[in-house]
């Protein structure tokens, strides 16, 4: 399923490093062809696929008989600061603004800067049709059987279980659960470990999906505050739950890598603390790892499942960022919980359709998959720079925004007391979508701010509708 990192990318992502820690600096020179050759000792060719990789990334640039030098940087806006968080817990309500923006979301007179998807041409269309006809050659019977395998196909999870494993993750194919997406590996995780009236951790802002799952079983929701950078603060978890309401917290909700809406990244050895934490306080740690193969740089990280010793991380991801959206096919480790985590799927969705797993199993077999995100990484990280650019140009002074290093969306913090929610509205009529901030809250907080989709090319409308939202933001700023 997956194949070693091409050397010239493994060797700009070394540049890289060094550019984005500063060791080299806007507009100082970069090693010439022959001498980053012999630096790493690799062949010409690698190193000018090398080069040319950064200059596409807009990361170097040529200048004529002199080579490659690092690209001016304009200064990158700071990045959102933490809000003031409720101490108690709360029942989520969000589906009034949920209908609103899937309503916006069909119009094709807007920019597709609200939902977080991927656009269509990202994925490799042709290849999954030819898959899909192999497995309904080699089983003609999967769409005239109805699906009674509750764990799903065994050779998706096989696939499943290799990739992993070659990330560093040791699963069992025949634990696997293969689900509707990943939000009902989510929705089963927490119906098997919690009841109505429980309460839930989770890190703040976090994607509205779970305050939906959340809402639809009665789980009342704690926010732990949480760093664009590096994440789900610990330290707040911890005084939470040596507090007199500890006791009450069932179960915590984090996406470790990548998060969505701020697109923070836990570093590796934090995660290893919160797995403890929750080992020591007998959490449930529901892991969204929806994004997790989605980095821009180096090493995919290393899921918090991997720290897991007594099987209380319930590993949730799916295929709908990666590969293939409309096959709707997610997937859960479900640690202890597997038997009881059969009986739910079975009750709430019963076994999901055998044709479209088959499909990505003999996509996955082939070993493209990795050579698919590659390309993919490297689209999404340029849309991602592109789109940090417009805002930067079009959005008022003293904006804020998030510097993701994987991914595909932004969260930006405006000045002032603009509302989102209240702006709404007026955007979509001028062609400019997002989503609003307080969607991100179960308490309703982050009016100020708002997220935008990175999934897309940056063209011209794009552009337009930035700016347009721009002017907007200025307009109800007040005069200084």
């Amino acid at each position: 399923m997956s194949g070693e990192t091409p050397l010239y990318l493994a060797v700009a992502a070394d540049v890289a490093q060094l550019i984005h820690s500063g060791v080299l600096k806007s507009s100082e020179r970069v090693p010439s062809v022959r001498r980053l050759a012999q630096q790493r000792q690799v062949s010409i060719s690698t190193a000018v696929a090398s080069l040319r990789e950064l200059e596409q990334r807009g990361l170097i640039e040529a200048r004529p008989k002199s080579g490659y030098f690092v690209a001016r940087q304009r200064p990158a806006l700071e990045q959102p600061a933490q809000v003031e968080l409720p101490r108690r817990a709360r029942l989520a309500g969000t589906q009034a603004m949920l209908k609103r923006l899937a309503d916006a979301g069909m119009n094709p007179g807007i920019a597709r800067l609200g939902q977080a998807l991927p656009d269509p041409a990202l994925f490799p269309q042709r290849a999954l049709r030819a898959s899909l006809q192999q497995a309904a050659r080699r089983d003609p019977g999967l769409l005239a059987e109805y699906p009674l395998r509750m764990g799903g196909s065994m050779a998706l999870r096989v696939q499943i279980a290799r990739h992993y494993a070659h990330v560093g993750l040791a699963l069992a194919a025949e634990d696997l659960i293969i689900t509707n997406g990943c939000l009902e590996a989510i929705t089963l995780a927490l119906r098997t470990v919690t009841q109505p009236g429980d309460t839930v951790a989770v890190e703040s802002p976090i994607f509205f999906g779970v305050l939906q799952i959340a809402e639809s079983l009665g789980i009342r929701l704690l926010e732990i505050p949480s760093h664009p950078g590096t994440g789900l603060s610990i330290e707040a978890l911890a005084a939470q739950l040596a507090g007199r309401s500890g006791r009450d917290i069932r179960a915590c909700v984090v996406t470790p890598s990548f998060s969505n809406p701020n697109g923070s990244c836990i570093p590796p050895e934090r995660r290893r603390e919160l797995v403890r934490l929750c080992e020591s306080a007998d959490l449930v740690l529901v892991e969204d790892d929806v994004y997790g193969d989605l980095q821009f740089e180096g090493a995919r990280p290393l899921p918090c499942k991997a720290y897991d010793r007594d099987d209380r991380v319930l590993l949730c991801s799916s295929f709908s960022k990666t590969l293939a959206p409309g096959s709707r096919l997610g997937f859960i480790a479900p640690g202890r919980y597997r038997d009881t985590l059969r009986a739910a799927k079975h009750m709430m969705s019963g076994a999901t359709a055998l044709l479209q797993q088959e499909m990505v199993a003999d996509f996955l077999r082939s070993g493209r998959y990795e050579r698919h995100l590659v390309r993919m990484r490297r689209a999404l990280s340029q849309q991602v720079r592109q789109l940090s650019q417009c805002v930067q140009d079009s959005f008022p002074a003293g904006t804020r925004l998030t510097q993701p290093q994987g991914g595909f969306v932004l969260w930006i913090e405006l000045p002032g007391a603009v509302d989102t929610m209240d702006l709404y509205d007026e955007a979509s009529r001028q062609g400019a979508e997002f989503v609003p901030g307080a969607m991100f809250s179960p308490s309703g907080s982050y009016r100020n701010f708002l997220r935008l989709n990175a999934g897309y090319p940056v063209t011209a409308e794009t552009a337009g509708a930035i700016h347009r939202l721009g002017a907007l933001l200025k307009q109800r700023l007040p005069k200084r």
